[in-house]
């Protein structure tokens, strides 16, 4: 067991503090104090776009930054929350309070712990493109949707939850346009757009809402304009460490909550080793995506106990990271302990932080995540791909994540095997073969391989699998006579899986009942094992079962004598 878990669990911290030196760690402080200046204003304006307080989107980032970068299987990443997680975190809490967030994230981070243990971080980024294009698309939409009343200061005392509802009430209540709150947010997103252009160290999301913080302060208290609304005016601002707490589980509440906790748990799996693959190929390194699934595991369990909520690994805090010079753990490390040092002595100023300024930080960050370019560049590919795209989107916007992801990943499943099935082939050879197509036969006399009458050879190209299971059926029907021997080639079938077998089996006993001996040639290892341990060669005399065409032309003719 132990032996097990050293494989697997291999954090990067561990693996860099035995090369490390003076130059990489004051590279590493300041990346880690400008990429912890660079959360604050996310962290923030996550956490009120889940629908829970400012402070509990820091405490994430704290908490689950710090245990990221220390149990992580990435050297540069940085974790907290995400703005990918806004939707599915609103949407519990709406249904099952802040105790049902909790116990959900408690849930996903024993899914993430043991996705890692089960070592399916490879796995998991085999999921197809079109569906992490098609549901990150869509949450860059609907966190856009959700911040339309804040950004232009809209009066509506309720905002349905439904897309389209939400942009209907939008529409004729447009009207109500606060233009003291539309001109902070617009400005907003112009200062957070432009300050690349004058700096790449200080972050936009910071330089917005200094200026418009100051901005809302001068016009209440010397201009007099009182309808900017502030974070203080909707939430009580605290900086106090909140204890550990475990909340009070029961079956039914652990039970409704298995899909919400599952969806959080792919999706910050997604996100995570996606992230860290990005890094890998701007720093060189490789990381070990099932360490970095547990650690991802022990944050989400660790992160709301203590009042936070889901995190996961943060591309663009990874790229500021990198981009700033951390190299090592140490880095994320820093970042946590700069965000703890100003939640503990600044957090009450945030209270100032007008909520338009906020609403333009997500807009942004919501462009950001759109990734248009990527989805514009999917819709010239095949319409299987298209098809995926396109529901994956629609169902992300309209209904929630946890079906999009679903249903995206079920027909993305079905287009598959499609695909897989068209692969395998199922094909009469009526006269004489080839030798000239054969790479099988290079040894043995080439000059006698007609088939002699009363054979018919069938070859299976491809994977036979459930797939491509109804071939048989299919291609003798077509022919409807009956031969008296019947000789499948499976030189070039990989695998064979349980209705492959099924089928096999079934065409052995309709064979045998209408008198017709059957010759398998050319079954690979792989093939013949399985079909060994299930029992197949039952059915099959051992004298039946070639190694290649010759032999079992050879066993044909011999069965056609013993008959004759």
């Amino acid at each position: 067991m132990k032996t097990i878990d050293a494989k697997i669990f291999q954090p990067k911290l561990l693996q860099t503090l035995k090369n490390y030196n003076r130059q990489t760690l004051m590279s590493d402080i300041m990346a880690g104090i400008i990429v912890g200046i660079v959360a604050l204003p996310l962290a923030i304006a996550f956490g009120i776009a889940s629908g829970v307080t400012p402070e509990k989107g820091i405490i994430t980032a704290i908490v689950a930054g710090l245990i990221i970068s220390i149990f992580g299987g990435s050297k540069v990443q940085i974790g907290g929350p995400t703005g990918a997680f806004i939707i599915i975190i609103y949407g519990i809490i709406q249904q099952y309070g802040i105790e049902g967030l909790t116990i959900a994230t408690l849930m996903a981070g024993a899914f993430l712990v043991l996705f890692g243990v089960l070592r399916l971080g490879t796995i998991i980024k085999y999921i197809p493109y079109p569906i992490v294009v098609g549901f990150t698309s869509g949450i860059a939409v609907t966190i856009f949707t959700t911040q339309i009343k804040d950004l232009f200061g809209l009066s509506l005392t309720q905002v349905p939850s439904d897309f389209i509802e939400k942009w209907w009430v939008y529409i004729t209540n447009f009207n109500t346009i606060d233009p003291w709150c539309a001109l902070v947010g617009v400005f907003s997103v112009v200062i957070i757009a432009i300050t690349p252009r004058f700096s790449k160290k200080i972050p936009g999301s910071l330089v917005a809402i200094i200026i418009m913080t100051v901005l809302a302060l001068l016009l209440k208290n010397f201009a007099g304009v009182m309808s900017i609304e502030t974070i203080g005016d909707r939430f009580a601002i605290s900086n106090e460490l909140p204890a550990a707490q475990v909340p009070e589980m029961n079956w039914e509440t652990i039970k409704g909550l298995v899909s919400p906790a599952l969806t959080i748990a792919i999706l910050g799996a997604i996100e995570s080793l996606l992230s860290a693959t990005v890094a890998d190929g701007v720093v060189g390194d490789h990381h070990d995506s099932n360490t970095e699934l547990i650690a991802q595991g022990i944050a989400n369990i660790a992160s709301p106990l203590f009042g936070g909520i889901p995190a996961t690994g943060a591309i663009a805090r990874t790229m500021t990271n990198i981009n700033n010079g951390g190299r090592t753990p140490i880095a994320g490390i820093i970042h946590a302990a700069v965000l703890l040092l100003i939640f503990l002595f600044l957090m009450p100023l945030a209270q100032y932080i007008p909520m338009a300024c906020l609403a333009g930080v997500l807009v942004v960050v919501s462009y950001g995540m759109s990734g248009w370019r990527s989805f514009l560049a999917l819709t010239k590919n095949p319409k299987s791909d298209v098809t995926v795209l396109f529901i994956t989107f629609f169902l992300t916007i309209i209904f929630d994540l946890t079906i999009a992801i679903e249903v995206g990943l079920i027909i993305a499943c079905l287009l598959f095997m499609r695909r897989m099935s068209e692969t395998t082939d199922v094909k009469v050879i009526l006269n004489e073969i080839d030798p000239n197509q054969e790479s099988e036969l290079s040894s043995g006399n080439l000059e006698h391989l007609s088939i002699p009458e009363g054979v018919e050879v069938y070859e299976i190209n491809g994977p036979y699998f459930f797939g491509a299971g109804n071939r048989f059926e299919e291609i003798m029907a077509a022919f409807g006579d009956r031969p008296k021997v019947r000789i499948i080639r499976m030189r070039k079938v990989p695998f064979v899986d349980s209705t492959g077998i099924h089928n096999l089996t079934n065409l052995c006993l309709m064979s045998k009942n209408e008198g017709i001996e059957i010759v398998l040639s050319g079954v690979t290892e792989k093939v013949h094992n399985t079909l060994e341990h299930a029992g197949f060669y039952q059915y099959v005399p051992k004298e039946n079962i070639c190694s290649h065409i010759n032999i079992a032309l050879e066993r044909a003719k011999e069965i056609l004598k013993v008959e004759g």
